[in-house]
């Protein structure tokens, strides 16, 4: 059946809201909405609407198709149809009929997300051999990015209604009201999270569940055992208070450790990509006694047990892999070791340490952070963002970090190593009132730096007793006194060398 009245005229309330001035080039809609019609038919006359949907990627460039009928480069689109379920559905099925492109191969934009960019209106001739007479199009135009990196998708194109496709820029969009709406949108085809999820688990390896309502097929993987979590709201600042507030509403759950784990990529209600930005914390309390206002039942699950419950199978692989990373300490060692006791080293072995370290760019500045004047390493110096592995990845360990140390939301896949950095640090060079070795030096290090191509976030001070202000610099004028490896490492990254060695003697 067609979609239902009541959308379509939240569609076209919420897209009047943000553009006002178009309600009189409307009113034909409008009204037959009020007198009953069905204006997704077309059938309805004097005018009826139509469904577009206008890809972008990441150059900035719109899929267009040459439509025989007219002979202009226009977006995939056309009349919905009795078996859409939603104008957006109806977009989604055009585009695929037309081009090849399947819904999975898209992902909506947190600027629109499920309303409309334009809802253009075009008249119609008059077409004697198909019995039509002149009429009025409303064209909905939603818009979507493609859900990879690819600027160049394959596309399989309708032999019978479509002559060429192209991507073209912005501005040579022939719709000028979709032209000048595109060029002040800020539309840039990055896949942005909408959703966030949380992994949470205990001391035990175990994952608290969220059993779903089998009999609600309107609602996300029904049924199914899944992750807690929601979309984001205008009330939320971050995708952090989105999954706070989630935890809440979904079962009163209030987590203290939540940190960023991982962005993940799973099909939502509509057939699109849906990025979902993943955090993980850890709780200890009874299911059971937690007050649940969605689904049937919350419960703890070992990591056993995942392959034979009914999941999507992005969320069985999320834990899976998050189990493996987070073994129990004792996996795997012997039984010395287990309780406690170190294995001999090889002789001469020295145990290097891991550090990680953001390489953070805005608008050519890079962020520093003023250590506190007690730091135990280099008070009062500054310094990038850092901290030192503990059972985890590089790139886990600095996503934590930066949210910990700055507020600062990062997923590890947006995380590149630039520079390597082999130091010790000598006597002479005053920086250090720590730990030092038998040697008169701290231990050896490798120093890791990663530049975030995505961030979400603005640097605050989360940890005041260890660093007393945030502030960009330029890389060709950088403070003083600043941490020498750090400054070794920002000019190697600016002058492309990947490898430094700092402190050594040759």
């Amino acid at each position: 059946m067609p979609p239902s009245l009541s959308p379509v005229r939240d569609v076209l309330t919420a897209y009047l809201a943000e553009y006002p001035d178009e309600r009189p080039a409307l009113s034909g809609l409008l009204n037959s909405l009020d007198t009953g019609g069905d204006p997704t038919s077309r059938a309805t006359l004097p005018g009826h609407i139509t469904c577009s949907a206008v890809v972008i990627d990441r150059a900035r460039r719109v899929l267009l198709v040459r439509h025989k009928a007219s002979g202009l480069l226009l977006a995939p689109g056309g009349h919905v149809e009795a078996s859409d379920a939603s104008l957006l559905a109806a977009a989604l099925r055009e585009v695929e009929e037309e081009t090849g492109l399947p819904a999975s191969a898209l992902a909506l934009t947190p600027e629109f997300r499920d309303r409309p960019i334009d809802i253009g209106v075009h008249d119609i001739d008059a077409r004697p051999s198909k019995a039509e007479p002149a009429h009025r199009h409303y064209d909905v135009r939603f818009v979507f990015c493609l859900a990879d990196d690819a600027l160049s998708p394959t596309l399989t194109l309708q032999a019978e209604e479509v002559g060429e496709a192209t991507w073209l820029s912005f501005d040579e969009v022939c719709l000028p009201a979709l032209r000048a709406k595109l060029a002040r949108s800020g539309l840039d085809g990055a896949i942005v999270p909408m959703n966030a999820a949380a992994v949470v688990h205990d001391s035990r390896g175990r994952y608290l569940l969220h059993l779903r309502d089998a009999n609600k097929p309107e609602i996300w993987q029904p049924g199914a055992w899944s992750l807690l979590g929601g979309g984001r709201e205008p009330q939320d600042g971050t995708l952090l208070d989105t999954i706070r507030r989630e935890l809440r509403e979904e079962a009163g759950l209030e987590i203290t450790d939540l940190r960023p784990y991982a962005v993940e990529h799973a099909i939502g209600t509509e057939g699109m990509t849906v990025p979902i930005q993943v955090f993980t914390g850890t709780w200890s309390g009874d299911p059971s006694a937690l007050r649940l206002t969605e689904g049937v039942m919350l419960a703890w699950m070992e990591p056993g047990r995942l392959p034979f419950l009914t999941m999507a199978a992005s969320t069985r692989e999320l834990l899976e892999r998050h189990a493996a990373e987070h073994a129990a300490p004792a996996a795997g060692l012997t039984a010395g070791a287990a309780s406690g006791e170190q294995a001999p080293e090889p002789p001469g072995t020295v145990p290097h340490i891991v550090g990680v370290h953001l390489y953070l760019e805005h608008e050519g500045r890079i962020l520093l952070g003023r250590r506190h004047p007690d730091s135990a390493y280099a008070g009062g110096s500054w310094h990038v963002l850092a901290g030192h592995c503990e059972a985890e990845s590089a790139t886990a360990c600095l996503v934590r970090e930066a949210y910990e140390e700055a507020g600062l939301v990062i997923d590890h896949n947006d995380l590149e190593l630039v520079h390597t950095v082999h130091v010790v640090d000598r006597p002479a060079e005053g920086v250090t009132k720590g730990y030092r070795g038998r040697s008169g030096c701290r231990p050896p290090r490798i120093q890791l730096f990663f530049r975030a191509c995505r961030w979400e976030g603005t640097p605050e001070l989360r940890e005041p007793d260890k660093c007393v202000a945030w502030q960009w610099w330029d890389p060709k004028d950088l403070p003083e006194p600043i941490v020498p490896y750090a400054r070794a490492a920002i000019e190697g990254v600016q002058a492309g060398r990947p490898y430094t060695e700092w402190g050594w003697t040759r």
